[in-house]
């Protein structure tokens, strides 16, 4: 079973408001005590967190559900609910969160970076807080809200220095293996790798006290029609967007199927088909299993089809490569120095405002959490609860909105689990 997963879907849901009490004080000597129920706790929101120390999305492929705890119910003696815990839930960096449909939500590009990913519900409110001059004894109290829930899609996108791109049993992951401590399955037939393996590059110490390191990624390997989905391709292509810098292997062994001419023209077309900025990043392009290949008289430097010729298994120019693909490196984080610096971001979706919609048997749902809210009282029967809940949807415009929309007198309205008919007399 693979241990690297790098797509799923995951279902988020808040914690539940706690409901408001109705209640009133009873003690000796007071012949008729006010109001004194306590509000509802708030439910526990679930947040999205970038996490440096988790490197996949393992760990929601079979257990997608994560849910933040309720908040408690008030009580009497104005006592207080206490409050859900909000879950912070870590996904890897380079993590893209987006809706079933693939709308893009959030990017969390950098630890520390969040999105807030389903709202807890707000908690009741107890009768003691609708107690006014018109109001003595309000018998009535907010039910707790209830918390956001919704699928999402979760796409990891590796963070590495350095992406390693090449045909399939090109070498690359022996490359990796010989400049980095990963221990990726290496085989001779095509498409041994298939889950991208991240290697940690050190170099030594240039004598400030720290050597450099970078992370290398070895992809798996592309085919021609990668752009379009082809061989897993957009699985494989879409961990090359972050990389800083990349290094084409094109394979020097007679056993290859193209002229390293042509292997470099076509994988350039995949990517610049995939993302045309790609073809923009720093690039290396060396000449990979040169151990095999073969030695033509009077060959020398300026007649390599190549700038480098590398052989992971004899060791042949990788030092030279490592420098290389460390210059490219330093420089890319030169450049985006100030970015690499900036504080985490955190996400939060916009509120949502009240707007009217047609069912299909002509009804109107009035959606919104705020009208949603307003009539989510405990005793609508009251004639206080049912005042208040008018007072509450004409300050939010609802019967504006509604007369826009084009509601008449005995029309059917909706709102969250209510249900009654329009009179623009009595509602408005």
């Amino acid at each position: 079973m693979s241990g690297f997963v790098d797509e799923c879907g995951l279902n988020v849901r808040g914690g539940d408001g706690g409901a408001g009490c109705v209640s009133f004080r009873r003690e000796a000597h007071v012949a008729k005590g006010g109001p004194d129920g306590g509000d509802g706790g708030r439910g526990g929101d679930v947040w999205l967190v970038a996490d440096h120390n988790v490197a996949s999305l393992l760990a929601f492929r079979d257990h997608p559900h994560r849910r933040a705890t309720n908040g408690t119910h008030g009580q009497g003696k104005r006592k207080h609910g206490a409050g859900g815990v909000d879950l912070e839930v870590p996904v890897p960096e380079g993590t893209t969160i987006s809706t079933q449909d693939g709308e893009v939500l959030a990017d969390l590009v950098t630890a520390g970076d969040r999105y807030l990913a389903a709202r807890g519900g707000q908690g009741g409110r107890g009768n003691a807080r609708f107690l006014s001059n018109r109001r003595r004894a309000p018998a009535f109290a907010e039910q707790g809200e209830e918390g956001e829930e919704r699928w999402l899609r979760l796409e990891l996108r590796l963070m590495a220095d350095v992406a390693l791109v090449g045909f399939p049993n090109v070498g690359k992951s022996t490359l990796i293996s010989r400049i980095s401590a990963a221990k990726p399955k290496i085989a001779d037939y095509p498409f041994t790798t298939l889950e991208p393996n991240l290697g940690v590059v050190r170099l030594p110490d240039d004598g400030d006290g720290a050597g450099l390191e970078f992370v290398v990624a070895d992809i798996p390997g592309l085919i021609e029609g990668a752009s379009e989905g082809r061989g897993l391709g957009h699985q494989f292509l879409r961990h090359v967007e972050r990389a800083r810098a990349l290094v084409v292997l094109l394979d020097l062994s007679p056993t290859a199927e193209r002229p390293p001419a042509d292997q470099e023209h076509v994988l350039l077309h995949e990517l610049g088909q995939y993302r045309a900025e790609l073809l923009e990043r720093p690039r290396l392009v060396i000449g990979s299993r040169a151990d095999l290949a073969p030695v033509e008289a009077g060959a020398g430097a300026e007649s390599a089809p190549v700038p480098l010729r590398v052989s992971a298994v004899t060791g042949a120019g990788v030092p030279e490569l490592v420098g290389r693909m460390a210059a490219l490196v330093q420089e890319a984080r030169r450049v985006e120095g100030a970015e690499r610096d900036r504080a985490f971001v955190v996400h939060r979706p916009e509120q949502e405002g009240v707007r009217i919609e047609r069912d299909d048997d002509g009804s109107f749902r009035v959606v919104g959490r705020q009208a949603r809210r307003a009539v989510a009282l405990s005793d609508l029967t009251d004639p206080g609860a049912l005042e208040y809940a008018q007072h509450r949807l004409r300050k939010l415009g609802v019967d504006r909105a509604l007369v826009r929309a084009g509601a008449r007198e005995g029309d059917t309205v909706r709102i969250g689990d209510v249900t009654f008919d329009y009179e623009p007399d009595v509602f408005g």
